[in-house]
Protein backbone atom coordinates (compact mmCIF):
# COMPACT_ATOMS: atom_id res chain seq x y z
CA UNK A 1 0.00 0.00 0.00
CA UNK A 2 1.62 3.46 -1.44
CA UNK A 3 0.40 5.72 1.27
CA UNK A 4 2.31 8.50 -0.59
CA UNK A 5 -0.02 7.85 -3.40
CA UNK A 6 -3.02 7.76 -1.37
CA UNK A 7 -2.75 11.01 0.34
CA UNK A 8 -1.96 12.52 -3.06
CA UNK A 9 -4.92 11.35 -4.54
CA UNK A 10 -7.24 11.74 -2.04
CA UNK A 11 -5.74 15.21 -1.53
CA UNK A 12 -6.06 16.28 -5.30
CA UNK A 13 -10.00 15.02 -5.27
CA UNK A 14 -10.57 16.93 -1.82
CA UNK A 15 -8.29 20.15 -1.52
CA UNK A 16 -10.49 21.96 1.18
CA UNK A 17 -10.78 18.36 3.26
CA UNK A 18 -8.64 18.06 6.43
CA UNK A 19 -6.30 15.28 5.58
CA UNK A 20 -3.43 14.12 7.30
CA UNK A 21 -0.79 11.21 6.81
CA UNK A 22 0.96 9.52 9.86
CA UNK A 23 -1.38 11.58 11.96
CA UNK A 24 -1.24 9.83 15.50
CA UNK A 25 -4.63 8.25 17.09
CA UNK A 26 -3.75 9.40 20.87
CA UNK A 27 -5.08 12.92 19.61
CA UNK A 28 -8.39 11.46 18.16
CA UNK A 29 -9.20 8.89 20.98
CA UNK A 30 -10.25 9.71 24.92
CA UNK A 31 -7.65 7.40 26.36
CA UNK A 32 -5.07 9.08 25.12
CA UNK A 33 -3.64 6.40 23.15
CA UNK A 34 -2.78 5.36 19.83
CA UNK A 35 -0.28 4.70 17.50
CA UNK A 36 -0.45 6.58 14.02
CA UNK A 37 -3.23 6.09 11.36
CA UNK A 38 -1.80 6.08 7.94
CA UNK A 39 -4.39 8.31 6.26
CA UNK A 40 -6.61 10.57 8.66
CA UNK A 41 -9.72 11.90 7.05
CA UNK A 42 -11.97 14.72 8.61
CA UNK A 43 -15.10 14.36 6.61
CA UNK A 44 -18.02 17.07 6.57
CA UNK A 45 -19.48 16.75 3.24
CA UNK A 46 -21.66 13.94 1.41
CA UNK A 47 -19.70 13.95 -1.60
CA UNK A 48 -16.32 13.80 -0.11
CA UNK A 49 -17.41 10.63 1.92
CA UNK A 50 -18.82 9.18 -1.45
CA UNK A 51 -15.36 9.75 -3.48
CA UNK A 52 -13.71 8.56 0.05
CA UNK A 53 -15.55 4.98 0.21
CA UNK A 54 -15.44 4.66 -3.61
CA UNK A 55 -11.78 4.83 -3.75
CA UNK A 56 -10.87 2.75 -0.86
CA UNK A 57 -13.32 0.19 -2.25
CA UNK A 58 -11.71 0.32 -6.09
CA UNK A 59 -8.05 0.28 -4.26
CA UNK A 60 -9.10 -2.59 -1.74
CA UNK A 61 -8.26 0.02 1.37
CA UNK A 62 -8.93 -0.90 4.49
CA UNK A 63 -11.47 2.04 6.23
CA UNK A 64 -11.75 2.53 9.92
CA UNK A 65 -14.48 4.42 11.64
CA UNK A 66 -13.31 6.66 14.39
CA UNK A 67 -15.69 9.24 15.29
CA UNK A 68 -15.04 10.98 19.28
CA UNK A 69 -13.09 8.24 19.61
CA UNK A 70 -14.21 7.59 23.86
CA UNK A 71 -14.91 4.14 22.97
CA UNK A 72 -11.96 3.05 21.43
CA UNK A 73 -8.75 2.05 22.05
CA UNK A 74 -5.81 2.09 19.31
CA UNK A 75 -2.83 -0.65 19.17
CA UNK A 76 0.33 1.16 19.50
CA UNK A 77 1.69 0.69 16.21
CA UNK A 78 -1.23 2.46 14.61
CA UNK A 79 -4.22 2.17 12.31
CA UNK A 80 -3.29 0.50 8.57
CA UNK A 81 -5.52 2.61 5.88
CA UNK A 82 -7.63 5.21 6.05
CA UNK A 83 -9.47 6.69 9.33
CA UNK A 84 -12.73 8.60 8.26
CA UNK A 85 -13.32 10.60 11.27
CA UNK A 86 -17.40 11.83 10.32
CA UNK A 87 -17.73 14.97 10.79
CA UNK A 88 -21.74 15.58 9.83
CA UNK A 89 -22.72 18.37 12.58
CA UNK A 90 -25.87 19.91 12.40
CA UNK A 91 -29.77 19.26 14.26
CA UNK A 92 -32.78 19.89 12.67
CA UNK A 93 -35.78 20.13 14.84
CA UNK A 94 -38.88 19.42 12.75
CA UNK A 95 -43.00 19.94 13.31
CA UNK A 96 -44.99 17.43 15.54
CA UNK A 97 -46.22 14.66 14.11
CA UNK A 98 -48.40 11.82 15.46
CA UNK A 99 -47.95 13.35 18.86
CA UNK A 100 -44.20 12.88 18.29
CA UNK A 101 -41.64 15.20 17.37
CA UNK A 102 -38.34 14.34 14.56
CA UNK A 103 -35.21 15.63 15.82
CA UNK A 104 -32.35 14.60 12.66
CA UNK A 105 -28.96 15.05 14.12
CA UNK A 106 -25.80 14.64 11.91
CA UNK A 107 -23.47 11.56 13.18
CA UNK A 108 -20.50 13.92 13.90
CA UNK A 109 -22.95 15.97 16.66
CA UNK A 110 -22.00 15.65 20.47
CA UNK A 111 -24.29 13.72 22.79
CA UNK A 112 -24.29 16.59 25.26
CA UNK A 113 -24.45 19.26 22.12
CA UNK A 114 -27.62 17.13 20.88
CA UNK A 115 -28.73 17.20 24.99
CA UNK A 116 -28.77 20.79 25.09
CA UNK A 117 -31.04 21.64 21.57
CA UNK A 118 -33.54 18.81 22.87
CA UNK A 119 -33.97 20.61 26.36
CA UNK A 120 -34.44 23.81 24.76
CA UNK A 121 -37.10 22.56 22.48
CA UNK A 122 -38.51 21.04 25.70
CA UNK A 123 -38.24 17.18 24.30
CA UNK A 124 -38.02 14.24 26.84
CA UNK A 125 -36.68 10.75 26.32
CA UNK A 126 -33.31 11.88 25.78
CA UNK A 127 -31.77 12.64 29.20
CA UNK A 128 -30.13 9.23 30.14
CA UNK A 129 -27.34 9.99 26.76
CA UNK A 130 -26.95 13.80 28.03
CA UNK A 131 -23.66 13.12 29.62
CA UNK A 132 -22.29 10.52 27.60
CA UNK A 133 -19.00 11.99 25.49
CA UNK A 134 -19.09 10.24 22.63
CA UNK A 135 -21.02 11.25 19.34
CA UNK A 136 -24.03 10.20 17.67
CA UNK A 137 -22.71 8.26 15.07
CA UNK A 138 -20.74 6.05 17.75
CA UNK A 139 -23.74 6.05 20.50
CA UNK A 140 -26.03 4.29 17.27
CA UNK A 141 -22.84 2.24 16.33
CA UNK A 142 -23.05 0.56 19.80
CA UNK A 143 -26.35 1.20 21.10
CA UNK A 144 -25.26 3.22 23.88
CA UNK A 145 -26.80 3.48 27.39
CA UNK A 146 -27.08 4.85 30.64
CA UNK A 147 -29.33 4.79 33.73
CA UNK A 148 -31.83 2.61 32.04
CA UNK A 149 -32.25 4.09 28.48
CA UNK A 150 -30.22 2.95 25.46
CA UNK A 151 -30.74 4.88 21.93
CA UNK A 152 -32.80 1.81 20.47
CA UNK A 153 -35.55 3.19 22.76
CA UNK A 154 -35.36 6.60 20.19
CA UNK A 155 -33.87 5.63 16.83
CA UNK A 156 -36.56 5.87 14.48
CA UNK A 157 -34.23 5.32 11.20
CA UNK A 158 -30.71 5.96 10.46
CA UNK A 159 -29.43 7.22 7.15
CA UNK A 160 -26.14 6.08 6.05
CA UNK A 161 -23.83 5.54 3.36
CA UNK A 162 -22.57 1.95 1.97
CA UNK A 163 -19.34 0.24 0.71
CA UNK A 164 -19.90 1.81 -2.92
CA UNK A 165 -20.75 5.56 -2.27
CA UNK A 166 -24.84 4.55 -1.78
CA UNK A 167 -26.84 6.54 0.34
CA UNK A 168 -29.34 4.60 2.11
CA UNK A 169 -32.01 4.29 5.13
CA UNK A 170 -32.43 1.81 7.75
CA UNK A 171 -35.21 1.82 10.23
CA UNK A 172 -35.33 1.18 13.86
CA UNK A 173 -36.05 -2.45 13.01
CA UNK A 174 -33.12 -3.28 10.45
CA UNK A 175 -30.64 -1.76 12.28
CA UNK A 176 -30.54 -4.68 14.86
CA UNK A 177 -30.08 -3.36 18.03
CA UNK A 178 -29.15 -5.10 21.01
CA UNK A 179 -27.11 -4.51 24.15
CA UNK A 180 -24.18 -2.33 22.90
CA UNK A 181 -24.90 -3.69 19.10
CA UNK A 182 -25.97 -2.31 16.21
CA UNK A 183 -25.45 -3.84 12.32
CA UNK A 184 -23.09 -0.84 11.84
CA UNK A 185 -20.34 -2.67 14.39
CA UNK A 186 -20.51 -5.32 11.64
CA UNK A 187 -21.06 -3.54 7.81
CA UNK A 188 -18.79 -1.37 6.05
CA UNK A 189 -21.43 1.53 6.46
CA UNK A 190 -20.80 5.05 7.60
CA UNK A 191 -23.61 6.56 9.35
CA UNK A 192 -24.43 10.11 8.09
CA UNK A 193 -27.13 11.16 9.72
CA UNK A 194 -29.95 9.87 12.48
CA UNK A 195 -33.73 10.82 13.32
CA UNK A 196 -34.95 10.68 16.80
CA UNK A 197 -38.40 10.61 17.74
CA UNK A 198 -39.19 12.39 20.81
CA UNK A 199 -42.05 13.85 22.48
CA UNK A 200 -42.83 17.26 24.07
CA UNK A 201 -42.26 17.37 27.91
CA UNK A 202 -41.82 20.03 30.68
CA UNK A 203 -38.63 21.75 30.48
CA UNK A 204 -37.82 21.98 34.06
CA UNK A 205 -38.56 18.37 34.69
CA UNK A 206 -36.30 17.32 31.63
CA UNK A 207 -33.35 19.96 32.86
CA UNK A 208 -33.85 18.44 36.72
CA UNK A 209 -33.27 14.77 35.27
CA UNK A 210 -30.44 15.60 32.73
CA UNK A 211 -28.94 17.34 35.95
CA UNK A 212 -29.18 14.58 38.57
CA UNK A 213 -28.22 12.20 35.72
CA UNK A 214 -24.95 14.04 34.98
CA UNK A 215 -24.21 14.61 38.95
CA UNK A 216 -24.33 11.31 39.80
CA UNK A 217 -21.77 10.63 36.69
CA UNK A 218 -19.46 12.67 38.20
CA UNK A 219 -19.66 11.57 41.49
CA UNK A 220 -18.99 8.08 40.78
CA UNK A 221 -17.16 8.19 37.51
CA UNK A 222 -13.35 9.42 37.10
CA UNK A 223 -14.00 11.57 34.51
CA UNK A 224 -10.23 13.45 35.43
CA UNK A 225 -8.32 11.30 34.37
CA UNK A 226 -8.08 9.35 30.44
CA UNK A 227 -10.15 6.52 29.74
CA UNK A 228 -12.83 5.18 27.56
CA UNK A 229 -15.71 5.20 29.69
CA UNK A 230 -16.91 2.18 31.00
CA UNK A 231 -14.44 -0.64 30.40
CA UNK A 232 -16.51 -3.55 30.39
CA UNK A 233 -20.09 -4.85 29.32
CA UNK A 234 -22.71 -5.39 32.37
CA UNK A 235 -22.51 -8.53 33.59
CA UNK A 236 -24.73 -11.87 33.17
CA UNK A 237 -26.62 -11.20 36.54
CA UNK A 238 -24.16 -9.53 38.08
CA UNK A 239 -22.42 -5.73 38.72
CA UNK A 240 -19.28 -6.45 36.68
CA UNK A 241 -17.88 -3.09 38.49
CA UNK A 242 -18.44 -4.68 41.99
CA UNK A 243 -16.75 -8.76 41.14
CA UNK A 244 -13.76 -6.49 39.83
CA UNK A 245 -14.26 -4.78 43.02
CA UNK A 246 -14.43 -8.08 45.09
CA UNK A 247 -11.53 -9.59 43.18
CA UNK A 248 -9.48 -7.35 44.97
CA UNK A 249 -8.21 -5.73 41.52
CA UNK A 250 -9.42 -1.79 42.27
CA UNK A 251 -6.40 0.33 42.23
CA UNK A 252 -4.18 -2.72 40.31
CA UNK A 253 -1.87 -1.34 37.77
CA UNK A 254 -0.03 -2.50 34.82
CA UNK A 255 2.46 0.00 33.38
CA UNK A 256 0.58 3.26 33.13
CA UNK A 257 -2.88 1.20 32.80
CA UNK A 258 -4.71 1.24 36.29
CA UNK A 259 -7.89 0.06 37.58
CA UNK A 260 -9.72 3.50 38.80
CA UNK A 261 -9.91 3.44 42.53
CA UNK A 262 -12.97 5.55 42.03
CA UNK A 263 -14.83 3.30 39.58
CA UNK A 264 -13.67 -0.46 39.72
CA UNK A 265 -15.48 -0.71 35.96
CA UNK A 266 -13.14 1.54 34.42
CA UNK A 267 -9.51 1.37 33.62
CA UNK A 268 -7.80 4.41 33.14
CA UNK A 269 -4.64 6.08 31.71
CA UNK A 270 -2.51 7.35 34.49
CA UNK A 271 -0.54 9.42 32.29
CA UNK A 272 2.07 6.79 29.88
CA UNK A 273 -0.03 4.21 29.68
CA UNK A 274 0.61 2.46 26.35
CA UNK A 275 -2.04 0.13 24.34
CA UNK A 276 -0.10 -2.92 25.25
CA UNK A 277 -0.83 -1.29 29.13
CA UNK A 278 -4.36 -1.47 28.94
CA UNK A 279 -4.77 -4.96 26.78
CA UNK A 280 -2.56 -6.81 29.64
CA UNK A 281 -4.13 -5.29 32.41
CA UNK A 282 -8.19 -6.08 30.75
CA UNK A 283 -6.59 -9.31 30.04
CA UNK A 284 -5.38 -9.57 33.87
CA UNK A 285 -8.71 -8.63 34.81
CA UNK A 286 -10.76 -11.22 32.48
CA UNK A 287 -8.72 -14.20 33.74
CA UNK A 288 -8.53 -12.98 37.19
CA UNK A 289 -12.57 -12.63 37.96
CA UNK A 290 -12.94 -15.98 36.12
CA UNK A 291 -10.24 -17.43 38.38
CA UNK A 292 -12.46 -16.48 41.36
CA UNK A 293 -15.51 -16.40 40.55
CA UNK A 294 -16.25 -18.44 37.65
CA UNK A 295 -17.88 -15.40 35.95
CA UNK A 296 -16.96 -14.40 32.52
CA UNK A 297 -16.80 -10.42 31.70
CA UNK A 298 -16.21 -9.08 28.27
CA UNK A 299 -14.78 -5.74 26.95
CA UNK A 300 -17.25 -3.00 25.81
CA UNK A 301 -14.45 -0.66 24.15
CA UNK A 302 -13.42 -1.66 21.10
CA UNK A 303 -10.12 -2.19 19.66
CA UNK A 304 -8.44 -0.94 16.40
CA UNK A 305 -5.10 -1.68 14.69
CA UNK A 306 -2.06 -3.31 15.18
Amino acid sequence: MDIDKIYEDLAENMPNTEIKKDEPMSKHTSFRIGGPADIWIKIDKIEELEFTMKYAKENDIPINIVGNGTNTLVRDKGVRGIVICPNFDYVEVQDEKDGNIKVIAGSGVKLPKLADVILKNELEGFEFASGIPGSVGGAIRMNAGAYGGEMKQIVESVRYMDEVGNIKEAKNDDINFSYRYSRFKEKREIIIDVTFSLKKGNAKDIKEKMDDLNSRRIEKQPLNMPSAGSTFKRGNGFITSQIIDEAGLKGYQIGGAKVSEKHAGFVVNTGNATAEDIINLTDYIIKTVYEKFGKIIELEVEIIGE
